[in-house]
């Protein structure tokens, strides 16, 4: 038996409390885990200072952009998966695994290697378990989303192996799961994995699914060599992003790139980001051809697209009815073989995309962004990452001992 450490923030207090034991094949020594603690406590102590606000474009959340309504996409796959995971958990996996709906676990995520997850490991699941969690993430997401996900986690095994195969702090089943709230057909509840390079939080109420913040990732992105060769992620986000911009006028264009030369990473709604004030730059949509709009569309569908069909096409909805709203901001070169970041933001999602600096493999290269190393990530801006807009109408309505 190994012992890792779950962390408990409450506005920064108790940080670092020693309250779980997780199985694994492997232990950290003495000073991987000691160098986690203290990355770990310091993440959460700074991130978690402040209450839940949500991306915004001023400090204040715009009003009446979500609503509880029903959608006609059934949640009941969804549901049924859930409880069939957690029908096969001992008493003490559900109970490091199990949350009430409105715990900070939410907030507590983090798309570096380093952090001590909370939650059920795959790495100390039995086959059963592992399948079980894999039938959670089939009913939730696409053939795509769950292909990417998969892939995700077998590229943090080819970490490793460039990394003098150090399964310890990379590897395939390096992934932990926890549910919030108890799976209902009408009381909100949700699960979130949490990993290297790979997030997704999903909240359910009755059949709205709110799946942000979602963080997608790796290093490298394509594997040449190892067990996994061949898998590769993220390739037509990163072709299609430069395609949107070299489908713009010489005008737009100069709108939409805010900065020529990128030199670092670029993202800013990652771990610990969840109150970013962010405002809109690049080229509005709104002075897009009807070809363009289209194009931009598609874009934004394969990163909403890693949810259920249904679901995806109730969200891509919102976007739609967003779209003159929404910017399209670029950093860096335009050449195929360039590394750049971009940005597509409106009042109802953001999402971003950046070539990284090396970081499990800078023993390997420069240290400058590559194509090797991508983060992207989906939000909901104004409140609704989550779900907690939602929650909290939901709390208007319903009578319930705790508040969100």
């Amino acid at each position: 038996m190994v012992t890792r450490i779950r962390l408990v923030t409450t506005v920064g207090l108790f940080v670092g409390m020693f309250i779980g034991i997780v199985l694994s094949q492997q232990r950290f020594p003495d000073d991987v885990m000691e160098r986690f603690l203290t990355l770990s406590t310091r993440a959460e102590t700074e991130g978690l200072r402040d209450a839940f606000v949500g991306v915004t474009a001023t400090g204040d959340p715009v009003g009446g952009l979500f609503s509880i309504r029903s959608t006609g996409v059934s949640t009941e796959p969804v549901q049924l998966a859930a409880e069939a995971f957690l029908g096969l958990l001992s008493e003490s996996q559900r109970e490091k695994t199990l949350f009430s709906i409105d715990d900070p676990e939410w907030r507590k995520w983090m798309n570096q290697h380093f952090y001590l997850r909370q939650g059920v490991g795959f790495d100390e699941m039995s086959d059963a378990q592992r399948e079980a969690v894999f039938g959670l993430l089939r009913a939730s997401l696409s053939a795509r989303g769950l292909r990417l996900s998969q892939d995700i986690m077998k590229l943090n095994h080819t970490l490793g192996e460039l990394n003098g195969d150090n399964f310890v702090e990379y590897g395939q089943w390096l992934y932990w799961i926890t549910m919030m709230g108890e799976p209902s057909a009408t009381e909100p509840w949700g699960w979130q994995l949490d990993g290297h390079h790979l997030i997704i939080n999903y909240f359910v109420l009755g059949d709205q699914v709110v799946m942000t913040p979602l963080f997608v990732g790796s290093e490298p992105v394509v594997a040449v060599a190892g067990k996994f060769r061949g898998t590769a992620i993220l390739q037509e986000e990163q072709q299609s992003g430069l395609a949107m911009l070299r489908a713009l006028s010489e005008v737009q264009r100069a709108e939409a790139v805010i900065e020529v030369s990128k030199t670092g990473n670029n993202n800013l709604g990652e771990a610990f980001k969840d109150n970013v004030i962010l405002d809109y730059a690049g080229v509005a949509a709104s002075s897009f051809s009807a070809a363009q709009k289209q194009q931009l569309l598609a874009l934004v569908e394969l990163f909403v697209g890693n949810m259920r069909e249904g679901h995806a096409e109730v969200r891509m909805s919102e976007v739609v009815h967003h779209l003159d709203e929404t910017y399209f901001a670029w950093i860096g070169g335009e050449a195929d073989d360039s590394v750049f970041y971009y940005r597509l933001h409106s009042p109802v999602i953001l999402i971003e995309f950046d070539h990284q600096r090396p970081a499990g493999l800078r023993h390997l290269m420069p240290n400058e962004p590559n194509q090797q190393h991508v983060h992207a990530l989906v939000r909901t801006p104004n409140g609704n990452d989550y779900g907690k807009d939602l929650l909290r109408q939901h709390y208007a309505t319903h009578s319930h001992d705790a508040q969100p």
